[in-house]
């Protein structure tokens, strides 16, 4: 099940939410809990079993670390099994055939008969709360939160559904005090139901318009200048709009049961460098590599060369945790390596002025970055890449031309539109002025590619408040918001880009 499907928008999500608000008070995280489960059970029920055994085995693990004391020898031999079961429950899942596969090119270059593995499916949602559980039994380990005795609440924070299936990467510590006290008044519920219609409109409406763009470039085998440049900008802006509308989408969700979650993006396209990029872009899976593998990896407590490194670890990793394949690796150290050498260069990642050069050059970054993040494979964005820089034909292919309409061009140039007017309004509005620092003895401040902005503002659609009048305002959203689901009712199936993750 989807957000942006007929079967949650009319069926799952009024049901949830009658029943939730007609529930006790104290039925509440039960009930929320049980419809979560429902909610995942809804792609394949068998893999919920996988799910509540993660959730009960780092619930107990808690437990064993709480009993041993805050950074005790004991604790830490529980958190190391802890995180070693959970990271081979993701390791098999979600890289087991990437390790066949990789090594089996390796044994085919010998003339060896390769292995044969039997097709291993990866569980939706898996690399979010494995993530989600590990933060839990660590922060727990350095005494940032109390090892829960509910194990209802662990379970339904760990479930929540709003956020179950792509994030933000949400943390216990951060929710504890909501699961027991949250409050649910009309102007939460009003801007919740706000914030979910400005996120159902840009997935359907921009993002899924702008998919047949990249895929039809991306699936040229033979594509001009323009095709490649074409498809580029197309899923720079399709990834936007797809994924920061899902979490607005789960902000909003949330906001109906009365959670507030962090914010997941601000205005990542206006960064001036791939620093400012990564506190902006993904704020919650920013944060996470910055607090639990940059910090555990030694930040910047060692030499240069040492922080160098655990710079472009994190991002490597952190590519990795994308996805099973070359691609994701060779993005993540890509990221890495720029992060690296604007360090070195001391670059401002919180300007006070926008300087269009740098600007233009970071922008290029990120989206030479996610060709390759959009690759198939190696063969894909080497031929996306080729194309893209022997600047030859900037004409579109006839193959190309015959699959596009003219409506999907205008929606892209609407989506750069949207991108620059809302981005450069916030920029003015509240520049990037800091990043919040985790505590001093960690030293995290030298990590400036993954520590993110402060995150208490709200994007709306896509980042920032409309100057018209408030009833105007909330009209044209609703008639957009039936747009989109008339459009949605007349469109293909068209699941969230960060599902594969």
């Amino acid at each position: 099940m989807v957000f942006s499907s007929n079967v949650f928008l009319f069926l799952f999500l009024p049901l949830f939410l009658g029943l939730y608000y007609l529930s006790p008070a104290r039925y509440r995280n039960l009930l929320l809990l049980t419809a979560s489960y429902i909610f995942y059970a809804w792609w394949r029920i068998d893999f919920l079993g996988l799910f509540a055994a993660v959730t009960v085995f780092n619930y107990w693990i808690g437990l064993r670390i709480g009993a041993a004391g805050v950074r005790s020898k004991t604790g830490q031999h529980w958190l190391i099994f802890g995180v070693v079961v959970d990271l081979c429950v993701l390791g098999y899942f979600k890289y087991a055939n990437f390790g066949v596969d990789s090594l089996n090119a390796i044994i085919a270059s010998f003339g060896l008969e390769p292995f044969v593995v039997t097709h291993i499916l990866l569980p939706i949602g898996i690399s979010f709360y494995v993530f989600e559980s590990i933060s839990y039994i660590i922060d727990v380990y350095r005494g940032d939160t109390p090892a829960t005795r509910n194990l209802i609440d662990f379970a339904a924070f760990v479930a929540i559904f709003p956020h179950l299936i792509a994030g933000p990467v949400l943390r216990f510590r951060d929710l504890v005090d909501q699961f027991n006290h949250r409050t649910h008044t009309l102007d939460k519920f009003a801007e919740g139901c706000t914030r979910f219609m400005q996120g159902f409109i840009k997935k359907v409406f921009i993002a899924d318009s702008l998919a047949p763009i990249a895929d039809h470039c991306f699936a040229l085998s033979d594509p001009t200048t323009g095709d490649a440049w074409l498809g580029a900008l197309a899923y720079t802006a399709q990834l936007y709009f797809d994924f920061s509308g899902y979490s607005d989408m789960a902000i909003g969700l949330g906001l109906m049961m009365g959670f507030r979650f962090m914010e997941n993006f601000n205005q990542p396209y206006i960064s001036q460098s791939i620093t400012e990029f990564w506190r902006r872009w993904h704020i919650s899976l920013s944060t996470w590599l910055r607090d639990y593998l940059y910090i555990s990896l030694g930040g910047n407590r060692g030499s240069t060369f040492q922080t160098y490194r655990n710079l472009v670890l994190t991002m490597l990793l952190g590519g990795l945790w994308h996805g099973a394949n070359w691609t994701f690796i060779i993005w993540g150290a890509w990221h890495g390596t720029w992060l690296a050498i604007e360090r070195a260069l001391r670059i401002d990642a919180a300007p006070k002025s926008i300087r269009p050069l740098r600007w233009i050059f970071a922008f290029l970054l990120v989206m030479v970055g996610w060709v390759i993040f959009r690759a198939e494979n190696l063969d894909v964005a080497w031929r996306m890449y080729a194309a893209m820089f022997s600047f030859g034909d900037w004409t579109l292919s006839e193959l190309n031309r015959a699959q596009l309409t003219s409506l999907q061009i205008a929606t892209l140039l609407l989506a750069y539109v949207v991108i620059a007017v809302f981005g450069i309004r916030q920029f003015h509005a509240q520049p990037l002025t800091g990043a919040p620092k985790a505590k001093a003895s960690e030293q995290t401040d030298g990590a400036p590619g993954i520590v993110p902005a402060a995150n208490g503002t709200r994007s709306l659609a896509p980042s920032a408040a409309i100057d018209l009048p408030l009833l105007a305002t909330r009209v044209a959203l609703l008639l957009l918001f039936a747009a989109s689901v008339l459009k949605l009712s007349a469109q293909s199936f068209s699941p969230f880009l960060y599902f594969q993750f």
